[in-house]
């Protein structure tokens, strides 16, 4: 299937904008997370599956991290599983240390017998048809540390796929500086509007084809006095668009 090309240009954000959003869904419109979360998470499997996903190539692993962006990938891990499709869902923390809605969606995911584990040894990682990334959202702080950075260099050097969410972890959303590690991405779903650092030269090579998802935000949203964009509906061809990098 192919995705609808949006041709114009629409506004790029960066972190403080994005954290203005999410707040403006939560407070003013009373869009909670967990919506929000919901819609990212099915246009990223409907994405995996129609780009990714056809003549017989099965096995999805996701890499899932703590924050938001996990949690999308977590609710990408739920569609594919209904969808027939065979997912692992690998942790970068146990399930203990997860909190709120990203914590519920680990517990979805156990009571549908989803493969979920906690991340230990790459060696125990099944070698997949597409790796998704949900590592690092753009709440990115400095370099990635610890599992989520073991993994980032575990899903590099596969010889498959590589979808990230929202940004390839590791990439600043505001600057587009490359952290080490930072995952080399075959195609990114950003949600709502691209960021700023894909502007930079150097995050264009990490991006791959990018793609724009529809998480639900009102066009209304973004004439707010604190973000003042101009903005018309972009999703009336689809839920999903390409964009031009």
């Amino acid at each position: 299937m192919d995705f609808p090309i949006l041709k114009s240009a629409p506004p790029h954000v960066d972190t403080p904008q994005m954290i203005e959003v999410d707040r403006l869904m939560v407070e003013e419109y009373y869009i909670d997370l967990v919506q929000m979360m919901e819609n990212a998470g099915r246009n990223l499997a409907r994405l995996a599956v129609n780009r990714f996903l056809q003549n017989g190539a099965n096995l999805v692993v996701i890499m899932a991290g703590t924050g938001g962006n996990g949690g999308g990938a977590m609710v990408a891990a739920r569609h594919l599983h209904n969808w027939g499709k065979s997912v692992r869902v690998i942790l970068t923390r146990s399930q203990q240390l997860f909190k709120g809605v990203p914590a519920h969606q680990v517990e979805i995911l156990q009571n549908m017998r989803v493969t979920t584990s906690t991340f230990t040894d790459t060696r125990d990682i099944p070698v997949p048809d597409l790796i998704i990334d949900g590592l690092i959202g753009y709440s990115l702080k400095g370099s990635p540390s610890g599992k989520a950075a073991e993994l980032i260099r575990w899903a590099n050097l596969q010889k498959v796929p590589v979808l990230s969410l929202d940004i390839p972890s590791g990439l600043d959303a505001s600057t587009g500086i490359a952290h080490e590690p930072v995952i080399n991405a075959n195609a990114t779903m950003t949600l709502a509007l691209p960021k700023k650092g894909f502007l930079t030269p150097g995050a264009k090579s990490l991006i791959g084809e990018l793609y724009l998802a529809d998480i639900g935000v009102p066009p209304e949203l973004y004439a707010k006095p604190s973000l003042n964009l101009d903005m018309e509906p972009l999703f009336s061809s689809g839920e999903i668009l390409r964009l031009a990098l």
